[in-house]
């Protein structure tokens, strides 16, 4: 209700009318006064329907393809519990996520001497990983087999030192 000079100003027989709403692809929602015919409503909800499945990106309707499977070498990152990430010459690749999204497949295991601990028995190593990716997300999908490598093999790659472990 509005108020203006203190007398009331009632709302228009048209804006009584039942609404229907639908979010458009920049996230804002297109609201239409729909008709009181049955006939009308039903085609109106049709249009909206469409518009909405219209809007929806396909990549989020598609599940990712696994790709072949390849070899990763780099810096195996796990500093807080369940955090995992491989660090190689394309960048940061997540493997797993504190609450959230974790690789298929088992990690690889470290002796003393191929672990740098950062965090109580948390940090990093250098390890080679035969991986499923999803290039696009820049994730590790299924680890198939994981081993551990000498830190010199890591430190002596030129390609690795962008990424700051030592």
């Amino acid at each position: 209700m509005h108020y203006h000079s203190s007398r009331e100003v009632r709302p228009s027989q048209s804006s009584l009318r039942p609404r229907a709403s639908v979010k458009n692809k920049s996230g804002r929602f297109i609201t239409i006064a729909m008709s009181k015919s049955p006939k009308y409503r039903f085609l109106i909800t049709i249009l909206l329907l469409a518009m909405a499945l219209v809007s929806a990106s396909p990549s989020s309707l598609t599940p990712p393809t696994l790709e072949k499977a390849e070899m990763r070498c780099g810096w195996f990152s796990n500093p807080t519990p369940a955090n995992a990430s491989l660090f190689d010459r394309d960048g940061e690749w997540i493997i797993g996520v504190q609450g959230g999204y974790q690789a298929e497949g088992d990690w690889p295991s470290f002796s003393p001497k191929q672990w740098v601990k950062t965090n109580v028995h948390y940090g990093y190593g250098c390890a080679c990983l035969r991986v499923r990716v999803d290039r696009s997300e820049q994730r590790i999908l299924v680890i198939e087999n994981a081993q551990a490598r000498a830190l010199s093999a890591c430190r002596r790659d030129p390609a690795l030192r962008k990424s700051g472990f030592k």
